[in-house]
């Protein structure tokens, strides 16, 4: 009886030690148009309930497609669930489709859409609106 109650608890624990597939949850958040009068236009605004905000912090992976962005260091990429086609920018894709990775480093060069997996802690973000809603930051590179 001991055993089998030993055999549970260990595989309900390996259970929660996975970690997450972000862009199942990311899926689940809702947005809505504000207009910020600063910039006088609209912006989508996620609401962050409390089972993505149970989230934040932990460790989250993401596989997508690499988008080349102009950004201001060489540690954050622009992750997408789609490819360039079909992402967030340049197609009908919505917020929740896009992730910013931060690498304690340089990131990885890589090739447009070139699909990789990332893992990293995710923050989320409501309010500044240059950065992405999702963010893996001490983000590492799975495979490529």
């Amino acid at each position: 009886m001991r055993l089998i109650l030993l055999v549970l608890l260990v595989s309900t624990l390996q259970i929660h030690a996975q970690t997450v597939n972000g862009w199942e949850a990311f899926a689940r958040v809702k947005f809505s148009p504000k207009f910020l009068k600063e910039y006088d236009e609209y912006f989508l605004i996620p609401f962050f309930d409390s089972q993505i905000k149970s989230l934040e912090g932990k460790e989250v992976t993401l596989r997508g497609h690499y988008m080349p962005m102009d950004l201001d260091n060489n540690q954050t990429l622009i992750l997408s669930k789609y490819p360039y086609s079909q992402c967030f920018f340049c197609g009908g894709a919505g917020p929740e489709s896009v992730a910013e990775i931060v690498f304690p480093s340089k990131h990885p060069k890589l090739k447009s859409d070139q699909i990789i997996v990332v893992k990293g802690i995710l923050h989320l973000n409501d309010a500044d609106i240059n950065h992405m809603n999702f963010i893996l930051k001490d983000a590492s590179l799975i495979t490529n």
